[in-house]
């Protein structure tokens, strides 16, 4: 009998040096997440976090000729353009032809009434603005009407 008990005594102490060695290791795989969380978290910061996007100022304004467009109805409107460049575009090389492309596509076969209400006029304007900031590729940030005239 007392070889039993001992068996069970030495067999008690290998099972807590089993659970302290394995408590042991999962200590260590808790303290390996816990930097590789914290180093993750520093790249993104420092590497990886998108810039704040950078904020455009207003440069040069380029003013176009005007050109007419035929509405519907036998109509026609004088339309002047200004573009308001940013300060990363250089006034010599915007070419405004691609201004006045959008502005008698957006522009033609429009009725008369409607180019006449402020309201729907300023959408149009909005509207055009988007298209020229897009065409232009961030170097042109506003458009500027110098010119409305309906007959």
């Amino acid at each position: 009998m007392a070889t039993k008990t001992a068996d069970k005594a030495e067999d008690k102490a290998e099972g807590t040096e089993e659970e302290g060695g394995s408590r042991g290791i999962l200590k260590k795989v808790l303290i390996l997440v816990g930097v590789l969380v914290v180093v993750a978290g520093a790249a993104w910061f420092f590497v990886l976090k998108p810039s704040p996007p950078k904020k455009i100022e207003p440069g040069e304004i380029v003013t176009l000729d005007s050109t007419q467009v035929n509405l519907a109805g036998g109509h026609y409107l004088r339309l002047g353009l200004a573009l308001q460049l940013t300060t990363d575009a250089v006034a010599d090389d915007v070419d405004g032809s691609k201004a006045l492309d959008a502005a008698i596509d957006m522009f033609s076969g429009r009725k008369m009434a409607n180019l006449s209400q402020p309201a729907r006029r300023d959408e149009l304007k909005e509207k055009l603005a988007d298209k020229l900031k897009e065409s232009y590729e961030g170097e042109v940030m506003d458009v500027y009407f110098t010119e409305f005239v309906t007959q």
